[in-house]
């Protein structure tokens, strides 16, 4: 199987999408050198040097065009025959797509929906081209709904792959806080410590920071030692407005935002924390559950996202509705009350999100290899829950760390 993945970012960024591109280009390499395959990697913003001494693979397997957007579609719609499959790691490469199925109308042309960027009517052409493609592949069972029902494609058409771990994700090492870094941000040994994640941005405000910082301001009198950290760039205008909303509920010392934090240090700030919250209302999927996951935290997300898949319908983690402040609320005291309960089963964590199981899947997506047989005949045993409709978990205190 000879494979063409195109991307707009995969090293030159640090993204969601980007970190996608990245595990998925591995697992595409992997799976060449298993079956005598080929796997060409093409991004339309990284430079060449972009790729050099990455783990993933080899730079050999990559091509980066550098901002040259129209060398960029030339060269892969020209090659773009030679390929079985060619897979967008993108809503906007679906030009490059329509344009190489009209070519080479044999290959087989597969998008990748993270999330936001797929859920809402798209202009009349890119609807033509969306339906042009072979296969969809959805990171969450609600992307896939929005996909269905907003553009028509049948289901039958989209499968769902949720994200997984990154294999060079740093193994935990504990709970222990780094004394130093709680100095630097003015928490003590004793506060708890809530955590986000994300990029702050005016015009995307639906990651629920607000309400957990509404939520907090009627639980500090019960819980002096409650603190808040917000984490990820922010533009000028969402700073003042989360500002404003510190400053009007009297939080200026519960509060800190530091703006972006490297990859290589967020090992030791998921470990200074206490909770992972983030109840969004448009999450494709969110990494950031699975990681926070990965590193012990008890984690509180959405109900009406693609976070229910990252947090297995409850199975991993407390849902709550977005829009409620009491809520947020209540799942941050259950925790507080009892740490222990809601502690993610690691075992859970890793058979449903790790880098092999995604892997397998995305075979079989690709029909890279033969159908796995039933469990206990053949050589393969499926890994179960990366890609099925979540359990019918319960979300009741006590059933997250079996």
């Amino acid at each position: 199987m000879k494979i063409l993945f195109l991307t707009l970012r995969t090293f030159s960024a640090t993204g969601g999408i980007e970190k996608v591109c990245r595990i998925m280009g591995k697992a595409l390499y992997e799976e060449s050198l298993e079956n005598n395959g080929l796997v060409k990697i093409c991004s339309m913003y990284d430079k060449q040097e972009d790729a050099f001494d990455n783990p993933y693979f080899p730079a050999e397997n990559f091509r980066g065009f550098g901002i040259n957007k129209l060398r960029f579609i030339k060269e892969t719609v020209h090659s773009g025959f030679k390929y079985d499959q060619v897979i967008l790691s993108h809503i906007n490469l679906l030009p490059v797509g329509w344009l190489i199925k009209k070519l080479s109308p044999g290959t087989t042309i597969i998008l990748l929906a993270h999330g936001i960027e797929i859920w809402y009517p798209l202009n009349p052409y890119k609807k033509r081209m969306l339906r042009t493609c072979d296969k969809v592949i959805a990171v969450s069972n609600y992307t896939r709904e929005q996909i269905s029902t907003v553009h028509g494609i049948p289901r039958s058409k989209i499968a769902v792959l949720n994200n997984c771990l990154d294999p060079f994700l740093p193994l935990p090492s504990g709970r222990k806080k780094d004394k130093e870094l709680l100095r630097k941000y003015g928490f003590s040994e004793s506060d708890t410590i809530l955590m986000s994640l994300t990029r702050l941005a005016s015009r995307e405000r639906y990651k629920g920071y607000d309400k957990v910082i509404e939520a907090i301001a009627t639980m500090q009198a019960r819980y002096p030692g409650i603190k808040y950290f917000i984490a990820g760039r922010y533009d000028s205008r969402e700073k003042a407005f989360v500002e404003d909303l510190v400053k009007k509920a009297g939080m200026e010392n519960r509060v800190v935002m530091p703006g972006f934090i490297p990859e290589e240090e967020l090992k030791a700030h998921f470990a200074m924390s206490d909770i992972y919250v983030m109840p969004s209302r448009k999450e494709g999927f969110g990494i950031v559950f699975i990681e926070a996951m990965y590193y012990g935290l008890p984690v509180i997300a959405g109900n009406i996202d693609g976070s229910v898949d990252a947090l297995l319908n409850g199975q991993l983690g407390q849902l709550v509705d977005p829009d409620s402040v009491e809520d947020i609320k209540d799942a941050i005291a259950n925790i507080m009350e009892d740490k222990t309960s809601f502690t993610p089963s690691r075992k859970v964590l890793t058979d449903h999100f790790s880098y092999e199981a995604y892997k397998w899947k995305l075979e079989g997506i690709l029909s890279l290899t033969p159908n796995p047989s039933p469990e206990g005949e053949g050589d393969r045993k499926p890994y179960r829950g990366v890609y099925s409709d979540p359990g019918e978990a319960s979300l009741s205190k006590g059933n997250l760390n079996r």
